[in-house]
């Protein structure tokens, strides 16, 4: 009989509800910390009883949310900030892409152009977004080159650390088969950069929304870093600025679980 038991065929669950588990268990903890979180932020403003221009509760900033998207002030803001960001990190990634490359390969062009790579990213962003907001002037080309330069630096060292890491007896056993440039690439030094790469793409694309709030700072009519400024200035809006402050946290964390999804499908794929 037991032979016979062992032998009867196992009930396991469908793969779609296998995958919701696994997110389950993935985020059960980020919720878990989200609740602590508001729960500290509610004890902070009943014990110390602060009004809410200078820290309201997590219910009156909820509700400030719900009205600000039934109103459409997020509707009004929020598409501009997204096509910076999307348009920035497309921008400043494929160039970080072309440029770590070329840095991993090329030691005379790492020494010619990491001093000034190092600089550029140890200059405030602060300080460059109203120069460029100046030269290119406040509509949406100067969103774009800051979110494109906020975001390059980490691509391009991610990148050029993922490609020096192969094998470099593998590129000689290829090169030996008769491998050209192009199937190195493509084949070879692609495939096993990819998690590196993909590691500097989910930096950088959450430090695209910051070059698009920074942006925004420096100039323009819409976007949540309009948004901020009415809020905290003319509005004197608390709830309203706190309320932002979390659609651009959400919109981080949106885009940084973009980037993981299609990590997963890309190196699941290849795995």
């Amino acid at each position: 009989m037991k032979g016979m038991s062992s032998l009867a065929p196992r009930v396991t669950a469908p793969r779609s509800q296998r995958s919701a588990l696994a997110w389950l268990r993935e985020l059960a903890p980020l919720f878990l910390a989200g609740a602590a979180l508001l729960a500290f932020w509610k004890l902070i403003t009943v014990a110390a009883n602060y009004p809410a221009f200078l820290l309201p509760a997590p219910e009156s900033v909820a509700g400030r949310f719900l009205a600000a998207l039934g109103d459409g002030t997020f509707a009004r803001h929020l598409p501009a900030t997204v096509a910076e960001v999307l348009l920035g990190f497309a921008a400043g990634g494929t160039l970080a892409l072309l440029l770590g490359y070329l840095l991993a390969r090329s030691h005379l062009a790492e020494r010619l152009l990491s001093p000034y790579l190092v600089a550029a990213q140890a200059t405030p962003i602060l300080a460059l977004a109203p120069l460029i907001a100046l030269w290119f002037g406040s509509g949406l080309l100067s969103k774009v080159i800051i979110c494109a330069l906020i975001c390059f630096f980490p691509i391009a060292v991610a990148t050029m650390v993922g490609v020096r890491s192969v094998d470099g007896g593998l590129v000689e056993m290829a090169q030996s088969f008769g491998a050209r440039r192009r199937q190195l690439l493509t084949t070879l030094e692609v495939p096993a950069a990819l998690p590196q790469i993909f590691g500097g793409l989910r930096v950088g694309v959450t430090l695209a929304v910051v070059g698009a709030i920074v942006a925004e700072w420096a100039g323009g009519e819409r976007g949540l870093g309009v948004l901020i400024n009415l809020a905290r200035g003319s509005l004197f809006d608390t709830p309203l600025l706190f309320a932002t402050l979390a659609a651009i946290a959400l919109l981080g964390v949106g885009l940084y679980v973009v980037v993981v999804l299609v990590e997963r499908q890309v190196i699941g794929g290849r795995s």
